[in-house]
């Protein structure tokens, strides 16, 4: 996991923000969550519309927790009724995020696949 600054590029606006518990998958059993943080946070899916780029983005603090640039192969799964996943291979990692409500994350994964490129 990265702890890199992250910075909001001029032309990036926010297309989607929710909060979730992040989780990564545990990098030596690729089988367990362990949590990014102790509470729930702020995700929020980006669009740089001078890049043409989407990324998701998540800080505990000042600390980055998510800074997924988002590749046209990458897909958000709904894994269960609160809970999604994604792998991203540029951070070699998989993030979960865990929501309060089945409402949020229907709202997160409609945002997510309502662009041009999947997450």
């Amino acid at each position: 996991m990265s702890t890199e600054s992250i910075f909001i590029i001029v032309g990036e606006q926010p297309i989607f923000s929710t909060r979730a518990h992040v989780f990564q998958i545990d990098p030596n059993t690729k089988k367990n969550w362990v949590p990014t943080s102790k509470h729930a946070v702020t995700v929020s899916y980006f669009y740089d519309s001078t890049r043409n780029v989407y990324r998701i983005i998540s800080l505990d603090g000042s600390k980055a927790i998510i800074n997924s640039t988002i590749t046209p192969n990458m897909t958000f799964t709904k894994t269960s009724q609160k809970f999604g996943q994604w792998a991203d291979s540029r951070a070699n990692t998989v993030y979960g995020l865990g929501f309060s409500s089945e409402h949020h994350l229907s709202k997160w994964h409609y945002c997510s696949h309502s662009t041009p490129r999947k997450v």
